[in-house]
């Protein structure tokens, strides 16, 4: 017997999180680590290392996401822009934040997940530091809208998607469920902070934390975030494969990604089009945004200040939504690992409907206790969508599931950027928003009842192309 095929089965015997995987000359060889003596050593897996940097990254990118609701009212007080114009620049992020998703799910598998998401934190914290300069209304459009919508969408929760269809075999639903929770923890993080220096010394200071809050985990990325389970020389968490990953692989790129980004995400675009539960998933998730950045997320803080409650105090309502918003994903990644997503989406969609049915009768100067049982309710589920969207979506597209998901976060984006300026213009037209909260709780019901008639493994009876790589 060989020397390479002894170490090897040693390896195999001592699983694949103890073995050093070097390319030779002819073979890959696989080299045992020395244990210490008398026990076995256990290592945590690199995949655990990468959830948790790619969380603190989604934490980092969510500060703007608290932003806009805190920051309107200060700059109409200073520069007298109307809430259209405001909701306008929110929109034109939103959009981006969408359409951007899909194609920097294809560029993730072009570039790597690393490049990507450090780059997306630079726009951000870049579109936010520029923004203490804006003195003109297209301005505000320029940071707010291009520079934070493109870096806003490359870190789109198809980011958790793509981590945990990557690195996760086991778990990968509750591992969604905490990397979308770290959107909430941003929240959380920030809103308090944000909504004090809006107030005093202003709302430039309150801009330049974003930025510092963005630009903080781009050196964690760059050394921590490893692109696959092969860069370190590993099997993706929970794969009981028995044979451990030839080195050459962690440089060898696979066919999809070889191929030109855009091209792969307008391909996949294609081929999930011709399946009805696509659609499906898109009319919902649009609604899932239009109800939540685009409404609560964006008119909450003004809406509560129309009915006489100060600014924190609406802002810390939201960072209350933001606790409870990383309970319930979190719950909803474990749910979705033991239950038909289907019926969890439209269990989801029915509740937030109630809850904003009876918003406009909560609104009162003063928290009451039926406003805090509203906040928890929609904090947990905020976006407990994600998880069993994104399980669907890797149920019936296979290897483009992230780029699928992608695509259906973006409707998520449009429909959040039509309801943040369609509520503006509701306000400005009407003096409140009730309207807007009405028309959004009929929405709901819409999608809760498109969720539960999805046919499950519907992709099997599509064209056989519909869950191919491109």
């Amino acid at each position: 017997m060989s020397v390479d095929k002894t170490v090897e089965g040693a390896s195999r015997e001592a699983g694949p999180g103890l073995a050093d995987v070097t390319a030779g000359p002819a073979s890959a060889v696989v080299r045992l680590r020395e244990a210490p003596p008398g026990r076995p050593r256990r290592r945590l897996h690199p995949a655990w290392v990468v959830a948790a940097v790619a969380f603190l990254a989604l934490v980092g990118a969510a500060g703007f996401r608290a932003a806009p609701g805190v920051l309107m009212v200060p700059l109409q007080q200073e520069f007298g822009w109307s809430t259209t114009v405001l909701s306008a620049a929110v929109s034109i992020n939103l959009v981006l934040f969408g359409l951007t998703a899909p194609f920097a799910a294809a560029l993730m598998e072009r570039f790597g997940i690393r490049a990507v998401t450090a780059t997306a934190l630079v726009l951000i914290g870049a579109g936010s530091a520029l923004t203490v300069l804006v003195n003109q209304s297209w301005q505000i459009l320029l940071t707010w809208g291009l520079l934070i919508g493109l870096g806003t969408g490359s870190m789109a929760l198809v980011f958790a998607a793509t981590i945990a269809n990557t690195w996760f075999v086991k778990s990968r639903g509750l591992v969604i469920g905490i990397l979308t929770a770290g959107s909430a923890a941003g929240q959380l993080v920030f809103l308090p902070f944000i909504a004090v220096l809006a107030q005093d010394p202003g709302w430039r200071q309150a801009s330049l934390l974003i930025a510092a809050g963005a630009l903080a985990v781009v050196p964690l990325v760059l050394k921590f975030l490893k692109n696959s389970p092969a860069d370190a020389g590993v099997l993706p968490y929970g794969e009981t494969a028995p044979e451990p990953v030839p080195a050459r692989q962690a440089t060898t790129p696979e066919p999809a990604a070889r191929s030109n980004a855009a091209v792969r995400a307008l391909q996949v675009l294609r081929r999930a089009s011709r399946v009805r539960t696509f659609w499906a998933l898109v009319a919902g998730f649009a609604i899932c945004g239009a109800t939540t950045n685009g409404l609560i997320g964006t008119h909450f803080i003004p809406s509560a200040h129309d009915h006489g409650m100060t600014e924190t105090t609406a802002a810390g309502l939201l960072a209350v939504v933001g606790i409870f918003d990383i309970v319930g994903t979190i719950a909803s990644g474990w749910l979705t690992d033991r239950f038909n997503p289907r019926i969890l989406l439209a269990v989801y969609y029915q509740f937030r409907g109630i809850g904003l049915l009876v918003l406009p009768l909560l609104l009162s100067a003063e928290v009451q206790p039926s406003m805090i049982v509203f906040v928890v309710i929609y904090g947990l589920d905020w976006v407990a969508t994600v998880p069993p969207t994104a399980a669907i979506c890797r149920e019936t597209f296979g290897a483009d599931g992230s780029v699928v998901f992608g695509w259906v976060f973006a409707a998520h984006q449009l429909g959040a950027a039509a309801a943040a300026l369609g509520a503006g213009a509701i306000r400005d037209a009407t003096g409140q928003y009730t309207y807007a909260w009405f028309g959004a709780a009929a929405m709901c019901t819409i999608a809760a009842v498109i969720s539960a008639t999805i046919r499950r493994h519907s992709g099997s009876r599509e064209p056989a192309t519909a869950g191919t790589p491109a």
